[in-house]
């Protein structure tokens, strides 16, 4: 039974590659979606937390997808932080969201006060010497034709020099002066956030306290850094969950009528030979085991298949878009793995339902 399980996939080899191709491409959806959904969540953790800060302070009722909003309050509420008894550096920022060829969060920084949270590290160049100077990191130098110091690049629909090229992981992947994004996005002397740092590591919750006790800071929204990255999860992403659910099911619902189709058909076309077998006195045990035998190494071709071009599309993304975090995890292998094997194998129930029901007087005589 084993060797004609071979034989009959063999037989029809069109059939066996397509089936195979089409679980691998459930696979493949499965798998890209959630790298690059879990990538630029990661990513963005990452970044934040090289920034060096200890808390972030952000204006009342805002999201701790800050990015998203505004720059609501003014940059010189950093005074009053900064005079707590237990803060050493504050720093305001601006985050604005662009979708100019691709999505990002361009970054509006005080340069000294937010070098202070952690120094950069220059790989060329150095510190902002105009207002039209942008600070960029590696992994963006790196992305399209490459950049190097003195290069032009366009944000915002306005030209900027490449002053400096940095080690990645300090927020924002391109950092123009903070009075400079003001201007462009009409938030002259605001800021989205502030970046602050205790005086000693033990002091996190004595700083939130003591900002929250604040005259006129009440309100405000203070995140310890561990709070915030806490929060960046797919259960608090507005959506994540749903589109994550969608493309699954889809990619699910691609896989079983693929499977259902491919062996409702080969049924039909080996009546004869299921005939021949049940008067030989195979059991419909052995029949429906046939069948879904043959699904089982379909769908193990598939998810072979399905992880060597999801590898194959993770090496291609890290050559040519660098910027990208395409994120595969161990979780979503197995998940995908699961659901993939799992449709083929109720895919083909019916049709192996179906050839163990036949008659074996009427599937000799079928023609």
């Amino acid at each position: 039974m084993n060797k004609l399980v071979f034989a009959n996939l063999i037989h029809r080899p069109m059939r066996s590659v397509i089936s195979a191709v089409a679980i691998a491409i459930e696979v493949v959806m499965i798998l890209s979606v959630s790298a690059i959904f879990l990538g630029q969540i990661d990513s963005q953790k990452i970044r934040t937390n090289g920034i060096g800060a200890d808390l972030i302070v952000a204006p009342p009722g805002s999201s701790f997808i800050s990015a998203l909003g505004s720059s609501p309050v003014p940059a010189k509420n950093a005074e009053a932080i900064r005079k707590l008894p237990h803060v050493s550096i504050v720093s305001p920022v601006i985050q604005k969201t662009t979708v100019g060829g691709a999505l990002e969060v361009l970054y509006g920084i005080d340069y000294p006060t937010y070098s202070a949270l952690k120094p950069f590290i220059f790989l060329s160049g150095g510190p902002f010497t105009g207002a039209n100077d942008v600070i960029v990191d590696d992994v963006f130098a790196r992305s399209d034709k490459g950049y190097k110091v003195g290069d032009t690049i366009q944000i915002l629909g306005h030209p900027f020099h490449i002053c400096g090229i940095v080690e990645s992981g300090k927020g924002g992947r391109k950092m123009i002066p903070i009075e400079t994004l003001g201007d462009l996005t009409g938030a002259e002397g605001k800021a989205t956030l502030f970046y602050v740092k205790s005086d000693v590591s033990s002091n996190h919750d004595l700083v939130q306290k003591e900002i929250l006790a604040t005259p006129g800071f009440q309100n405000y929204q203070v995140w310890t850094i561990e709070e915030w990255l806490s929060l960046w999860a797919p259960e608090h992403i507005p959506g994540f969950n749903i589109a994550l659910n969608v493309v699954t099911l889809i990619a699910s619902i691609i896989g079983f009528l693929v499977i259902f189709l491919s062996m409702y058909t080969a049924i039909l076309e080996r009546t004869r030979e299921i005939g021949i077998l049940k008067s030989m006195g195979a059991s419909k045990t052995a029949i429906v085991t046939l069948v879904l035998q043959e699904s089982v190494l379909m769908s193990i071709a598939g998810i072979v298949l399905g992880l060597a071009l999801t590898y194959g599309i993770h090496s291609f993304l890290l050559a040519t878009k660098p910027t990208l975090l395409f994120e595969i995890t161990q979780s979503w292998i197995i998940e995908a793995c699961i659901i993939a094997f799992c449709g083929a194998v109720i895919g083909a129930a019916y049709p192996a339902w179906l050839a163990a029901r036949k008659d074996p007087i009427d599937a000799l005589a079928y023609e």
